[in-house]
């Protein structure tokens, strides 16, 4: 079955963006989606670390270190981009200054219950982070994450089983496979990536599909 590559996830998930969004990409795959924002939309980027107006990746070689996203991977600043105190960037989140933030996560459930920080193994090592400042505070929450495990299980499922990061906090979920919206009446799908067929992505998801 054809899946979408990781940057091509990230290009799916740029073109949604819309242009004056202030918008905060999670640790992790969400990163990639810097990289792709179209040249005619003016976005800016937040990370929790401290930083507004983040820039693609920096080209090799030309790394500042003490220019880090949340993640610790080195960003460039656009003119006009700050860093400031961690605190203050909290209040962002907390406060409901995002328009849109990018998370990873283990599990969504049908009702957008967002599983990202623990998977509950003796020994994980816990990660939450800013995440559930970020699911809540933000006006709207997208996930973007492979569709199943490396061990082929559904990662979106009836109910999360790992600890929840936030209830009912996500709206669209991006993967490998598709772009699945989360409604009042349940998962409806918006696109399916080429050569993926509606009965193979339900096969591989947890709960009822709405095409």
């Amino acid at each position: 079955m054809a899946r979408w590559t990781r940057d091509q996830m990230a290009q799916r998930v740029a073109q949604d963006i819309p242009d004056g969004a202030v918008v905060n990409l999670g640790i992790g795959l969400p990163t990639l989606v810097a990289n792709h924002l179209p040249a005619d939309r003016e976005v800016m980027m937040h990370s929790e670390n401290g930083v507004i107006g983040m820039g693609p990746a920096p080209p090799p070689g030309q790394e500042d270190y003490d220019l880090i996203n949340a993640g610790k991977q080195p960003v460039t600043l656009l003119p006009g981009g700050v860093f400031f105190h961690h605190a203050d960037s909290f209040a962002m989140m907390r406060g409901g200054h995002l328009d849109i933030c990018v998370l990873g996560a283990f599990q969504v459930s049908g009702g957008g219950d967002l599983a990202n920080w623990h998977t509950g193994a003796p020994d994980a090592i816990p990660a939450v982070g800013g995440a559930m400042d970020l699911a809540i505070g933000a006006r709207r929450t997208w996930v973007m994450m492979d569709h199943v495990t490396k061990n082929g299980e559904a990662k979106i499922v009836p109910a999360c089983s790992y600890p929840l990061t936030g209830m009912a906090c996500v709206s669209r979920i991006y993967t490998d496979l598709a772009v699945i919206d989360v409604e009042p009446e349940g998962l409806r799908v918006r696109e399916l990536a080429e050569g993926v067929t509606p009965e193979a992505l339900q096969a591989a998801t947890g709960v009822p599909l709405r095409f």
